[in-house]
């Protein structure tokens, strides 16, 4: 039996969707909606990730994170600072969700989706290509951005457009 959005009645299929989210972009957001059409719970893992210096702390990024996604039924947000995979298994999922934006994402996702198999079998790595309107969009982009005042709002939503303001001390156009 099969409820609304293809999700399977009685069964709770669970997915990760794991990034540093630094910061969250309306294309992390395409996909969070997307995979939670496809699975009853989307837990967006914001990983510590300090040995990339982020531009907002850990307790930061989560919290933005939950501030967006906030009303998406289904959709949680937790930090976590181990193994993907423990992660995964801590939270029951069954699917790893990851978003594949260009070719030279490829080897990279490819060579953590094979690892992860090797470490935990029974969670599934599922390829995610955005949608065509965000395809070019990284949190990198979006902090150069920023960081130089320019348009922010096609890009991120609009809680995030005020923490990049405050946090840089720029002007958006």
């Amino acid at each position: 039996m099969t409820s609304a959005g293809g999700r399977t009645a009685g069964v709770q299929r669970i997915a990760i969707y794991p990034g540093s989210f630094d910061p969250i972009t309306l294309g992390h957001l395409d996909v969070v909606k997307r995979a939670a059409h496809l699975f009853n719970k989307v837990v967006v893992g914001v990983a510590s990730r300090q040995e990339k210096h982020p531009l907002f702390s850990w307790p930061e990024r989560i919290r933005l994170a939950r501030e967006v996604v906030k009303g998406m039924d289904g959709v949680t947000v937790q930090g976590f600072d181990c193994l993907l995979v423990d992660f995964a298994q801590q939270e029951r999922a069954q699917a790893i969700i990851r978003g594949m934006r260009a070719v030279m994402d490829f080897d990279y996702e490819f060579q953590m989706a094979l690892t992860n198999r090797k470490l935990a079998p029974a969670v599934e790595t599922v390829f995610f290509v955005p949608s065509e309107r965000y395809f070019y969009l990284s949190s990198s982009l979006v902090r150069e951005l920023a960081a130089k005042g320019g348009e922010l709002s096609c890009f991120v939503p609009e809680p995030v457009v005020k923490a990049l303001r405050r946090k840089l001390g720029k002007r958006s156009r």
